[in-house]
């Protein structure tokens, strides 16, 4: 795990994170994308919002579908944390906006990854850094990429280069 330590238990990162992966599991099948569930949490541990990949149809990345499901106008979440099972994304041609710049135009303080973008869309995925680098912590959970790749198997190549 990288970024800062969280407690074990209910309402941890760990556990969020985990909700973030099985919402990924609703996803409509992609030969052409990742599965991916993603879970807004107020800094009380409410749970604001979630999406998921496709979950309304079309191109809609599951940081887009959580953060359309807010409406307008939106409450402030510089201190809410979002869990997403997949690095969000800096590039995509789906649509103008990447994910990186739809959390920071929402004000998000927070963000805990589970699993960094393999380069099998996006040559050089670097949401990570564009993130940090705008001042969101970002904690990546290294421990659950793991079930994150697993939704994502039939995309990957086998073997150690699958992510």
């Amino acid at each position: 795990m990288t970024g800062r330590r969280d407690r074990p238990g209910p309402g941890s990162d760990a556990e969020w994170l985990r909700r973030a992966v099985e919402l990924s599991r609703r996803c409509p099948p992609s030969p052409t994308a990742f599965s991916v569930g993603a879970i807004l949490v107020a800094a009380d541990g409410r749970e604001l919002a979630r999406g998921h990949s496709r979950q309304d149809g079309g191109r809609v990345h599951a940081e887009e579908a959580a953060l359309r499901s807010l409406g307008n106008p939106r409450p402030s979440l510089r201190d809410a944390t979002l869990y997403t099972s997949l690095e969000p994304c800096t590039r995509r041609a789906s649509s103008p906006s990447p994910c990186t710049r739809l959390v920071l135009a929402a004000g998000i303080g927070r963000v805990v990854v589970a699993w960094r973008e393999p380069p099998l869309f996006v040559a050089d995925c670097t949401g990570v850094e564009t993130l940090r680098a705008a001042g969101v912590e970002v904690v990546c959970r290294d421990e659950l990429a793991e079930a994150a790749r697993a939704v994502n198997r039939h995309l990957l190549p086998s073997g150690p280069a699958g992510g």
